[in-house]
């Protein structure tokens, strides 16, 4: 509730008698204090709270409409379980104990399949079984593989097409799985340079994009029966990636930002190999994301992200319904996870930036909602902090756009401050619920992200000057937000963090390399350390890209000084600051010698450096215990160097 003091007035007798004036008094005083205790900062929250398992998520309806599967904790793991909407009776089908399940599909009414890996090595595999939980079994029984799914086939009760890179570590060849049995039989093989498959409405594999590293083409053929043909080729900097076919299977639907800077979507004449009708196209943000009715054939609206995601409908139908969702759901971002295959029932999700969400069941044709479950029914929104889209100008004059997330009831001003690049870095940050974002600024904590120069998202150009400025101008992007976040008084000079993951983690190294001064601590998360050995140990079935990486990053021959001097690993002389690290042992993008190495390092010259690994994680922690175990130990290191606001 907002209320503008400066609208109160206090009337004298001409207009009030003295019982109305003290009414009026009176009913001013209760909204003060109403308003003081609206603003009043929020109680101490468990660190559990925020980081323990969903209570239930991601709902799916079947295509029939008579079930829903969803995940829920067994044994402390995310496994599958599914609901008969009739007699609303739940099963659980899966029993993993000693991971979570990644995720499900429907792959009929009656059978439903999984993904899971081995500790974080992400060699997934891909599982199936029954709604009454018989016949379950590994589709891709093989060793050191990873499975990816090209297609469910909706359409097709029996099979789905699985990549797999079985016959060589590095490639995917496309399988067509039967779902029941197991049996496969590999449908095209991968001469060396495919690095995705793509199939029409029928679901027949009819496309396929390439890889040299720099140059990316675009396969095409007319049946499974032909071979396919190169229709487009492009540098990597330019993009034209299929989305779906046409309604007819005879074109494609294409993101492409071919001779533009921003990305939109057309049209694309497979025989002319042009795009060609323009479908949605937005001046500030790339537009890549486009929704369709199989059942209806129309394209229904497409959606994409300024600072909040927007959705522009086409369909009058499926706005119709998005307007009577927000009408029933004012307050929150809604939208539909699912329909059934007739769309008459379909999963809705809603969320904000204090939810993570919860879910419904819609009844269509009659306009009714059903709770199915929320998220995490232990957090109360009141509680939780609001994540304010911001902007601001770097050094050499670009707008780099963010978010700062104040803790509740603050006035803002002279705070500490937790500095918290993304990963990718060729990714975005976006508005919504964190765990850790509110779980930092329940502390006392403001955050603040920032979409750097190289995030995804903003057009080609503020991609490209990315290239090769690794710990260079990207990192300024930071330092510079930091520096705004000073001179607008919110940030205490003296009590800054900055803390990442993955790439976020490398910004961590260097911004305690390169601005040695502006940091009190930091905490590196499964970061790169140096950007020689990182490129030296990226997965097998990167290799299709590392000439890309080469550009995009440096090469370790040609560009070796450049990358000597963004590499933390050989300037740790420069840090002053204490450093909390934390490491997935079995992590394949960033090998756990990545920390290793840093960490070793530092503690002969002498700096603190605590170290997490974990024997049964990858890239990032997945385990409920060991998130536990990480954010209980950084909010203690926190805690010590920067402390809590007053």
């Amino acid at each position: 509730i907002y209320i503008d003091f400066q609208s109160i007035k206090i009337h004298d007798e001409i207009h009030y008698k003295n019982k109305m004036k003290k009414v009026s008094v009176f009913c001013l005083l209760i909204i003060l204090i109403g308003c003081n205790t609206m603003s009043k900062k929020a109680p101490l929250i468990p660190m559990e709270d925020f980081f323990r398992n969903p209570e239930k998520s991601s709902f799916q309806i079947s295509p029939d409409g008579n079930h829903i599967a969803f995940m829920k904790p067994w044994e402390s793991r995310m496994n599958v379980f599914v609901m008969n909407m009739i007699n609303k009776e739940e099963k659980r089908l899966t029993s993993s104990k000693d991971r979570s399940i990644y995720g499900f599909a429907w792959l009929s009414n009656d059978r439903i399949g999984f993904i899971k890996d081995d500790g974080g090595n992400e060699n997934m595999h891909f599982y199936a079984v029954n709604i009454d939980g018989t016949n379950e079994m590994d589709l891709t029984p093989f060793e050191n593989i990873q499975a990816r799914i090209i297609d469910d086939l909706e359409d097709d009760q029996n099979h789905v097409i699985i990549g797999l890179n079985k016959r060589n570590p590095q490639i995917h060849d496309p399988y067509r799985v039967n779902i029941n049995d197991g049996t496969m039989e590999m449908i095209a093989e991968n001469p060396g340079n495919i690095s995705g498959w793509g199939t029409d409405h029928n679901g027949k594999l009819r496309i396929a994009t390439t890889s040299d590293g720099v140059n990316t083409s675009l396969l095409y053929r007319d049946t499974e029966s032909d071979k396919f043909k190169p229709i487009l080729t492009t540098d990597f900097k330019v993009s034209v990636a299929p989305l779906f076919f046409t309604f007819d299977n005879k074109n494609l639907f294409v993101a492409s930002n071919r001779g533009r800077d921003k990305t939109a979507i057309f049209e694309f004449d497979v025989n002319e190999s042009k795009e060609g009708k323009l479908i949605f196209e937005h001046d500030e943000v790339d537009v890549s994301g486009l929704m369709y009715s199989k059942k209806r054939k129309v394209l229904t609206g497409v959606n994409y992200t300024v600072a909040k995601r927007d959705v522009e409908f086409f369909d009058s139908w499926r706005e119709d319904i998005q307007e009577k969702l927000e009408k029933k759901l004012s307050g929150y971002e809604v939208g539909i996870t699912s329909f059934s295959k007739d769309e008459t029932k379909a999963v809705i999700v809603t969320y904000s930036d204090k939810s993570r969400g919860t879910y419904y069941y819609y009844d269509v044709e009659n306009d009714k909602l059903t709770e199915l479950g929320e998220i995490s029914p232990w957090l109360n929104e009141d509680h939780m902090a609001e994540m304010k889209p911001i902007k601001y100008k770097s050094r050499d004059g670009l707008t780099i756009h963010g978010y700062l997330t104040l803790p509740k009831g603050s006035d803002g001003k002279n705070l500490p401050v937790v500095v918290n690049p993304h990963g990718g870095p060729w990714a975005r940050d976006t508005w919504g619920y964190r765990p850790e974002i509110q779980f930092l600024a329940n502390r006392g904590y403001a955050v603040f992200q920032m979409n750097f120069r190289g995030s995804t998202g903003y057009g080609r150009e503020f991609w490209e000057i990315s290239f090769k400025e690794w710990g260079k101008s990207m990192q300024d992007d930071i330092t510079d937000g930091v520096q705004w976040l000073i001179n607008e008084g919110i940030a205490d000079p003296n009590r800054i963090a900055i803390y990442g993951a993955s790439y976020g983690g490398y910004a961590t190294l260097a911004g305690l390399v390169f601005t040695p001064d502006l940091y009190a601590c930091g905490v590196d998360y499964v970061g790169v350390s140096s950007l020689f050995t990182f490129m030296e140990s990226i997965p097998p079935y990167w290799e299709l890209y590392r000439a890309m990486l080469y550009e995009m990053v440096g090469h370790p021959e040609k560009d070796k000084e450049l990358l000597a001097s963004a590499s933390p690993l050989l300037h740790i002389d420069k840090i002053k600051a204490p450093l909390f690290i934390a490491q997935g042992a079995n992590d394949p993008r960033v090998v756990k010698s990545e920390s290793d190495q840093i960490v070793e390092a530092l503690k002969k010259a002498g700096i603190e450096v605590p170290y997490m690994v974990k024997d049964d994680e990858g890239h990032g922690f997945y385990n409920e215990e060991n998130q536990f175990d990480f954010y209980r130990e950084m909010e203690k290191f926190l805690n010590k160097h920067i402390g809590k606001s007053l």
